[in-house]
């Protein structure tokens, strides 16, 4: 039993750290969508650059511990 719930618990953490990078990587995307229009000052970006701040250091925590 102990075995199944430690499987289901990995594979939540991995599924957990895919939607991380998933959400870091539409985030870049999208800051770049707005730095080429030459919107870097805007609420939007700066709201997206936190968000990527925070995902960043998410993921690199994440891969840290092999995950």
């Amino acid at each position: 039993m102990a075995e199944k719930d430690d499987a289901a618990r990995l594979a939540a953490y991995d599924a957990f750290a895919a939607d991380v990078r998933d959400e870091l990587a539409a985030t870049k995307a999208r800051m770049d969508e707005l730095a080429a229009a030459g919107k870097v000052k805007t609420a939007t970006y700066r709201q997206l650059f936190a968000a990527r701040v925070t995902l960043r250091e998410i993921d690199s925590r994440l891969r840290e511990r092999g995950l």
